[in-house]
């Protein structure tokens, strides 16, 4: 599949996709930037993407509006290094455990007074 890719340079990275989507026209502002990322309408490195503030690096590509742009890195800018995703399994729960374990306390809610008794008048909260 050849496809023609305009080339968007960055000055630094990262750079969030809302942000990128701004800085190039693409939309008329940031909430409707996050809109159509949220309805699926930009896409990253040739897959739908719905985080908002996904961090783009060099050589990612964004797809939005029949278009692709391919993001290079200046030459004055320094690289960033990207955080790599985790390759740990997430510890799994013991069964058993969680089944002989006494259930936790659940904090008891104090009904306040609607009314206090000596003013007839209700209590105000601050917070």
């Amino acid at each position: 599949m050849n496809q023609e890719y305009i080339e968007i340079e960055l000055e630094e990275e990262p750079i969030e996709l809302c942000k990128l989507l701004k800085v190039l026209d693409l939309v008329e502002g940031g909430g409707q930037a996050k809109n159509l990322i949220t309805e699926g309408y930009v896409g990253v490195n040739h897959e739908i993407c719905t985080i908002k503030r996904k961090k783009l690096y060099s050589g990612d590509i964004l797809e939005f509006d029949g278009e692709h742009f391919q993001l290079t890195l200046s030459e004055t800018a320094i690289p960033a290094e990207r955080s790599a995703p985790s390759t740990q399994p997430e510890p799994q729960k013991n069964t058993e455990q969680a089944a002989n374990a006494p259930a936790k306390a659940k904090r008891k809610r104090v009904k306040k007074p609607k009314v206090d008794e000596k003013t007839g008048r209700r209590p105000i909260s601050f917070g």
